[in-house]
Formats: structure tokens, C-alpha cells, sequence
């Protein structure tokens, strides 16, 4: 089933704003985790961390959930790239469940260490949580642009199935060429 074009436009747009706004978030995230980790004030630090808290819970974690959810599955579905037929689809897919996990799994550490600012029981004991949220975030963010490169390159390689697809889709157009 292929989409009108009005309707994969629209799909589009919103599929690559929510993969961009996640991109931005999470360098957000980066900076305030930095700045958590290096600053000696402890109301940078403190603000640091309950920033961190609200970027994580109300804008990474629902734009982590729509592209993988919703915008990804719609355009893989509705558009001739298909959900299982390239390989760049597949490692891009499973890049954003991966990141979504790791993203999930870290919310109670991200919620700890806003507690623990906000209520100024922030100790040295803390700094090795201090300095995970430096480097998850710093890792989440390279593997955002790998996904982006992917989706702005498109490496060639089909799956089987995506051969298999598209033979089938050859032989059933009857004037020859490929079904769009």
C-alpha cells in the first residue's frame, strides 16, 4: 500500500522533525550533564540536574517513542522502501529500539540525581552516576547521527525479502517495470 503523496509528505515532515527535536534534546541533555558533572556551584548543579529530569521525561523520551512507534512504521508500510527490504532500514530500527531501552533504563538514575540536587543530597558518592550520564548521553547522541546518516544516505543493500519483493512486484506489473 502506497500513501498519497500529500499524505507521505506530511508523514515525512513529521517523522524527520521528531528524529531532529530527539537529535537536539539529547545535545540539550549533554550540555546540562557537563555542566552538572564540571561545575563547583551547586546551584548550576542543581539546576543542571532538574533540567536534565524534565528534558528526559517530557521531550526525549515521547520523541524517542514517535518515530519508532508511529512516523517510522507509517512510512516504511506506506512507501515503496518497505519495512524489511533495505538494510539501512532494519539497523536504523533497531539503533532507535536499542536507544529507547538505554533511554528508559536511565530515567531512575536521571530522576535520582535530580532528587539528589534538589534536596541538596548530592555527594562526591554520586560522581560516578554523574559522569555515566556524560557518557550515555555523549554515546546516545553519536548514535543518533549514525541513524541520521543512514536516513540521508541510504547505503544501498536489500534483505532477501526486499529481493523477493521486488521480483514479485515485476512480475505481477504487467507492462514490466516496477510497481511504485
Amino acid at each position: 500500500m502506497t500513501m498519497k503523496p500529500g499524505l507521505r509528505k506530511l508523514v515525512r515532515t513529521a517523522h524527520v522533525t521528531f528524529t531532529v527535536g530527539w537529535l537536539g534534546a539529547v545535545a540539550g541533555f549533554l550540555a546540562l550533564a557537563i555542566a552538572g558533572l564540571g561545575s563547583r556551584d551547586s546551584q548550576m548543579v542543581s539546576a543542571a540536574y532538574l533540567g536534565m529530569d524534565v528534558i528526559a521525561r517530557f521531550v526525549i523520551v515521547p520523541l524517542s517513542l514517535a518515530p519508532l512507534l508511529l512516523t517510522g512504521p507509517i512510512l516504511s508500510l506506506g512507501t515503496p522502501w518497505g519495512l524489511f527490504r533495505h538494510y539501512w532500514i532494519i539497523v536504523k530500527l533497531l539503533i532507535n529500539i536499542l536507544s529507547t531501552i538505554i533511554l528508559l533504563v536511565h530515567m531512575q538514575p536521571i530522576s535520582y540525581l535530580s532528587r539528589a540536587a534538589s534536596d541538596g543530597s548530592l555527594s562526591h558518592a554520586d560522581r560516578g552516576l554523574q559522569i555515566q550520564m556524560v557518557v550515555a548521553s555523549g554515546a546516545g547522541l553519536l548514535v543518533l547521527l549514525v541513524a541520521t546518516g543512514l536516513a540521508m544516505y541510504k547505503p544501498r543493500g536489500m534483505t532477501a525479502y526486499g529481493w523477493r519483493r521486488q521480483y514479485e512486484e515485476r512480475v505481477e506489473s504487467p507492462s514490466g517495470d516496477a510497481a511504485t
